[in-house]
């Protein structure tokens, strides 16, 4: 019997594309087991994602072309699923369907043939592969995951040590922490030093900055998916980390020649003036969001940087969940401080001096970091590794 066609069907997979299911006997039968229903008859594998256009475009086709004339079975996957997004890029990757794996959604997969996009011509395509499938009486796509080895996705592998590695340096940048250390400095003498009052407004300040580069990573991850360009993305922020990288070891050893990264010069008196004279929470908060845009010249280096590789590696719900971690590792230095500070084991100007003297460490090892993973995002692309 014919399954619903918006029907979402999980697969269990224990890992189809790990070496060691392939080298045992007793794997290679389990994986048999685990997907033999679905291994039966010519299927056609469509994955949608929702809210996506596109998606609805083939969606259309398939209920309007496909379904009531060949007598083809349809099964719809929803890649919010991360079981089902994994499926679609294992496929993808066994049937070396470049389009799918750098664009995502639409993605058809039937016989021996990945299809991506809408035009008239893919679905032409579609239709044509539809009509060979069942005259050859092909197996349905999955069959091939027990055939071959399905080929690495090397940059998807270092995506979440590099996104901590990144979180991690963007954490103690030392435009962040002048700006906080002014902050509670601020908040200190105008609130006679009731600590409580920096506590609320330091966690406050950085609830708001998590907030805003949160908000302001899934939009342009939005917009990278949208627009389609997560190949040529990369590519520019593989340069983009070698010419940061180089850009801030130039700080560490010469700060005072050519510009620095940094808030402009022109931009402080603003931020101060921000700043002066907020001590309440909602004001505090307020300002973290307005600080924000002020720090995007002295942060968004490794931000970005990630932001472009999660394109080309994650589906949207797993990019949220890493944007998050990201940015709460950034915070985590934000919410020491102001505990410091609160508590009385440290003050603002101790903050600052701590600040000045390490500050060519801090940009040299962040250059460091920076540049190497430039260089090895760039090998990765010239290897054919992404």
């Amino acid at each position: 019997m014919e399954q619903n066609f918006w029907s979402r069907k999980i697969i269990s997979r224990r890992s189809p594309v790990k070496k060691k299911c392939r080298c045992s006997i007793f794997g290679l039968i389990l994986l048999a087991v685990m997907i033999a229903p679905s291994l039966q008859g010519t299927k056609l594998l469509f994955f949608y994602e929702k809210g996506c256009p596109q998606c609805a475009q083939i969606f259309d086709f398939l209920n309007r072309r496909i379904k009531p004339v060949y007598d083809i079975q349809i099964t719809a996957y929803e890649i919010h699923d991360p079981e089902n997004a994994r499926l679609m890029m294992t496929l993808a990757q066994e049937f070396d369907a470049e389009e799918i794996i750098k664009k995502g959604t639409p993605a058809v997969f039937i016989g021996n043939k990945a299809f991506h996009g809408t035009s008239r011509l893919v679905q032409r395509q579609i239709e044509e592969a539809v009509r060979n499938a069942l005259r050859n009486e092909m197996d349905t796509p999955l069959s091939r995951l027990l055939e071959t080895p399905v080929k690495e996705n090397v940059l998807k592998k270092v995506t979440l040590p590099v996104l901590i590695g990144a979180a991690a340096v963007d954490a103690v940048n030392p435009c962040a922490f002048a700006v906080l250390a002014l902050f509670l400095g601020t908040i200190l003498l105008a609130s006679n030093r009731e600590r409580k009052k920096v506590l609320g407004a330091g966690l406050a300040f950085a609830a708001a900055c998590f907030i805003s580069y949160f908000l302001m990573g899934v939009g342009l991850f939005t917009a990278i998916q949208a627009a389609g360009i997560q190949h040529f993305v990369y590519v520019v922020v593989s340069i983009l980390a070698v010419l940061i990288g180089l850009w801030h070891i130039k700080d560490s050893v010469w700060k005072d020649k050519g510009p620095s990264i940094g808030v402009p010069k022109s931009w402080q008196p603003h931020v101060k003036r921000l700043i002066s004279g907020v001590i309440s929470v909602p004001g505090a908060f307020f300002i973290g969001l307005l600080v924000s845009l002020f720090l995007l010249p002295c942060t968004s280096g490794p931000y970005v940087v990630i932001i472009g590789m999660l394109s080309s590696t994650s589906t949207r719900m797993q990019a949220l969940w890493l944007l998050a971690l990201y940015n709460l590792i950034f915070i985590i230095p934000f919410i020491a401080i102001t505990l410091a500070v609160s508590l009385g084991a440290a003050t603002p100007a101790r903050i600052e001096k701590w600040r000045q003297e390490k500050l060519q460490l801090v940009h040299f090892w962040a250059g460091i970091f920076l540049f190497l993973l430039g260089i090895i995002l760039i090998i990765f692309l010239m290897i054919g590794k992404i």
